[in-house]
């Protein structure tokens, strides 16, 4: 009766788990030649950059956790990613949650309007957006990033928010109501206790993508102690430019820590993808 109750999964046809191969292989095999390249001598990673090294010796690893240079970038990253989740979650759950339970007059022409956020190329803003962070004395600040990033992510965000929002039984809305609960009560006491896995899908989304910019902080930032890990690298390159296994430990150990965040987070990112999409 057990057997027969449970749930039967689909079943996958060869062609899909080729596919599934074949996507799998595009994304393990640069980061299996980088995490080994980085055990290798040059020589050894020119004649086989796809083998096992014949030593693993951790010595470069080590040196590069035990300098500076790393530690810096990584709490600087650390620093910017996390501050743009937060900011970015806040803001766009709020907007989502206006936009999903409020009637107000406008309220679709605002959401279709802050949907073409979506359509809009960051690269195209760059100089007027660095002009107006000149103005604004943000140039060279961290916090200048972490505004930026939550203006580029928001309508991203907000559509997740409001797609998981718009799912959510209503009786509860006009249940919070009844007992006089005003919509910021009911936004932070019943809304948003429900939306774990839209925050956790939202958060990894805006952590990753802060994790690997690199266009943003270049034209924000001048000091090098200020600098992210993906311009850590580029300095850490420039410096090292044929050393390559050193060059390949250093970007392993960079990002590890946004492989880490996905993987703990990443049943709540399935979760929230498909919450919206279906009725329950």
């Amino acid at each position: 009766m057990a057997t027969a109750s449970r749930k039967r999964r689909p079943a996958i046809s060869v062609v899909q788990w080729i596919t599934l191969l074949v996507v799998a292989a595009f994304v393990i095999v640069p980061f299996y030649t980088t995490a080994l390249g980085g055990f290798k001598e040059i020589g050894e990673l020119r004649v086989n950059p796809f083998g096992l090294p014949q030593s693993w010796d951790p010595v470069r690893f080590a040196e590069i956790i035990g300098g500076p240079r790393y530690v810096s970038s990584l709490l600087n990253s650390l620093l910017v990613a996390l501050g743009s989740v937060v900011l970015s979650t806040l803001l766009a759950s709020m907007t989502a949650f206006a936009f999903a339970h409020i009637k107000f007059f406008g309220s679709r022409f605002l959401m279709s309007y802050l949907m073409l956020g979506l359509l809009f190329p960051s690269a195209t803003a760059i100089l007027p957006l660095f002009i107006k962070m000149r103005d604004l004395g943000l140039l060279d600040s961290h916090l200048g990033i972490i505004i930026a990033q939550v203006a580029f992510s928001i309508s991203f965000s907000v559509l997740l928010f409001y797609n998981f929002f718009k799912e959510l039984p209503k009786e509860l809305i006009d249940a919070a109501r009844m007992d006089n609960c005003g919509y910021i009560r009911i936004y932070w006491y019943v809304t948003l206790p429900l939306c774990l896995p839209i925050i956790a899908t939202v958060g990894v989304f805006n952590f990753v993508g802060s994790w690997n910019s690199f266009l943003l902080p270049l034209i924000v930032l001048n000091s090098d102690a200020k600098y992210t890990w993906p311009l850590g690298i580029m300095q850490f390159q420039g410096q090292y430019g044929s050393d390559w296994p050193r060059i390949l430990a250093f970007l392993t150990l960079s990002i590890l820590p946004a492989i880490a965040f996905f993987l703990l987070a990443q049943r709540y990112v399935i979760s929230g993808l498909t919450g919206g999409a279906v009725k329950g």
